[in-house]
């Protein structure tokens, strides 16, 4: 008989996993979490209404 490789889990397990790998290599590359999504400005001129009703209410 033939000694055959037995595939082990999902697509989605083996995507995680390379994840996982590449997200502990480049924290031992650069010594710290790097992080990939930086925070995007946004103007004060653009209507929040979120920020406007907080601001009615007090907090």
């Amino acid at each position: 008989m033939k000694n055959r490789k037995k595939q082990i889990g999902t697509l989605a397990d083996y995507i995680k996993a390379n994840r996982k790998a590449s997200r502990e290599e480049e924290i031992q590359a650069h010594g710290k979490p790097v992080s990939s999504r930086p925070v995007v400005f946004k103007s004060k001129k653009v209507y929040d209404r979120k920020k406007i009703k907080r601001e009615e209410v007090g907090f």
